[in-house]
């Protein structure tokens, strides 16, 4: 087994690669390539067989889309025979979407002669084998388990595959597809082309290495598993329940956080009842879960990177609930919910310009940690990780700090400088809205939700096929209304904002403005002169107007 590192300096035109693929490329805004992709591209189109290594948004999904591509413009060059020539497998439907538009995108200069599909999100039936038929891909991108469901019932045939790819590898075993991928391997030709790419080498991935690559190019790169302390800043903030609901509040309230955000909880029901906790004050969220259907949490998804809404609370999987929460939504054991295992959020889904990472709960692990925090940073953007501390949270923090800090005496996650005798005037609002949020409201937000997107998933699906501007429209930010309504939380008086925070809100500055271009703008008088006239109008006021005094003189 070869150890590869690449030093040299090639862009893309000096891979050979397809006028097609260079102009899709370009489109896409890719300049140069990433280290990982300078060193995997030229051995997969070698044939090599590749395990790359590199952490999140470093560009291995472009690592192996690219030399896919090309290997079949160049195979299509001498054959005229139509076949699937590339299997891509990966462990959560939401990645297996993001896959496939990333392919999407890369062909969209040659999308007759190359197609990709999707098939994570389907259930085996005629239907599917005939739209496979039909469309006649190049490339299929499947979880472990929908690729055996379809390959069993001969729904795809793989008999002329050239290129199998694994991403995420270290999640596929501890996920529990060992069985599905061997069974899935048992269906290839015995020559074909294996990468996998994974952030981790770990005991898995050196399992799945034996099982699916032979003399294997190992592609590591030399680099920490977060991004720097100069692009990404950790911060935390000690706080119990109702202090975290307050701050959280206050944040988002006055805009001290801006930017794309993601705030984390550890079970479905803490993501309940942030959303009709912060429903309240007017601030919409989206939530994402392993509860809602797949379409429902890839669309959720989509929106956000296309700035339809800012805030996603989403809960990390890893963790899962008590099961004497809330009553089962689906059918199963007393007391426990169906999760679709083939969900994931916390690492892998391609979040994009996530400018904040807040961590409402904390999570129980370091991984989790690092796979959270990873969502914001990404490439060379810069980003914040802001974690919210309980008391009995802060052995899990002490754990991380150890482990970031790495033998280093410097502390990474920094104190978050946040006095809350200053916002003393919204705890009060924000303790009657947290506790307005019981769990009957969280129980039956929960099944609305679920309810309201199995409806639009699957009734609207012909429609929105038909109509994909429609799709446009619907959103997933939209309030529950399980939470008796009260308007004036949505408003925050100024007398409640501490001078120091005003400042940093823009609060004063932005209602100076609003009743400048108010009185310019609509016709409607200043504060003083609109109080002047009003007095004026007042016959019990009027007359010091006229010339009388109100006093009397004897």
């Amino acid at each position: 087994m070869e150890e590869e590192q690449a030093e040299s300096t090639l862009q893309f035109h000096d891979m050979e690669l397809d006028e097609r693929l260079l102009k899709a490329i370009a489109k896409l805004g890719w300049t140069e390539p990433s280290a990982i992709q300078e060193a995997a591209i030229p051995l997969m189109l070698e044939g090599r067989d590749v395990l790359i290594k590199a952490r999140t948004g470093s560009g291995k999904t472009g690592a192996f889309a690219i030399p896919i591509i090309q290997k079949i413009l160049n195979a299509k060059q001498g054959a005229t025979e139509q076949a699937i020539r590339a299997l891509v497998l990966a462990p959560f439907r939401e990645l297996c979407k993001q896959i496939n538009a990333n392919i999407a995108q890369l062909t969209c200069k040659c999308s007759k002669d190359v197609k990709s599909m999707d098939v994570s999100q389907w259930d085996t039936g005629e239907a599917q084998r005939s739209l496979i038929s039909i469309q006649q891909p190049d490339i299929i991108v499947a979880t472990p388990a929908k690729a055996l469901m379809h390959l069993k019932n001969k729904n795809m045939v793989l008999d002329q595959l050239e290129i199998l790819i694994i991403d995420e590898a270290d999640h596929i075993l501890s996920s529990g597809y060992e069985e599905d991928l061997k069974a899935v391997l048992k269906y290839l030709p015995k020559v074909h082309q294996s990468a996998l790419a994974s952030a981790t080498l770990s005991d898995d991935v050196t399992e799945l290495k034996r099982l699916a690559l032979r003399r294997p190019a190992v592609l590591k790169l030399e680099e920490p598993e977060m991004a720097p302390a100069s692009q990404l800043t950790h911060y935390h903030i000690g706080a119990e329940e109702e202090e975290k609901a307050v701050i959280l509040y206050v944040l988002l309230k006055l805009h001290l956080v801006r930017g794309k955000t993601i705030v984390f909880v550890n079970t479905v029901d803490r993501c309940y009842k942030l959303k009709l906790y912060l429903e309240q004050f007017n601030i919409p969220t989206c939530v994402l879960n392993s509860e809602l259907p797949a379409a429902a949490r890839c669309h959720s998804v989509a929106q956000f990177n296309e700035g339809l809404y800012d805030i996603i609370i989403a809960s990390d999987e890893k963790n899962l609930e008590q099961p004497d929460e809330a009553p089962s939504t689906s059918k199963g054991k007393k007391g426990t919910r169906k999760k679709d295992k083939e969900a994931g959020v916390s690492r892998g889904i391609d979040f994009q310009f996530v400018s904040n990472v807040i961590n409402f709960d904390f999570p129980k692990d370091i991984k989790p940690y690092i796979h959270r925090v990873g969502r914001t940073a990404r490439g060379k953007n810069k980003g914040t990780a802001l974690s919210f501390v309980s008391i009995n949270e802060r052995p899990l923090m002490e754990k991380v700090e150890e482990y970031l800090r790495g033998g280093s005496n410097e502390t990474v996650i920094k104190a978050f400088q946040f006095k809350m005798e200053e916002v003393e005037g919204f705890r009060y609002r924000a303790r009657d809205a947290w506790r307005a949020v019981t769990r009957i409201a969280v129980r039956e937000a929960r099944l609305k939700e679920i309810k309201q997107e199995i409806f639009n998933c699957e009734k609207l699906k012909t429609f929105f096929e038909d109509n994909p501007k429609d799709l446009q429209s619907l959103r997933h930010d939209k309030a529950l209304h399980v939470v008796k309504k009260m308007p004036h939380m949505a408003d925050v008086p100024e007398y409640l904002v501490p001078p120091t925070l005003k400042r940093l809100a823009g609060i004063s500055s932005r209602r100076r403005k609003w009743r400048s271009d108010d009185a310019k703008g609509s016709g409607r008088q200043k504060p003083a002169e609109a109080k002047f006239q009003a007095k004026r109008r007042n016959p019990l006021l009027s007359m010091e107007f006229s010339g009388f005094s109100k006093k009397t003189k004897k």
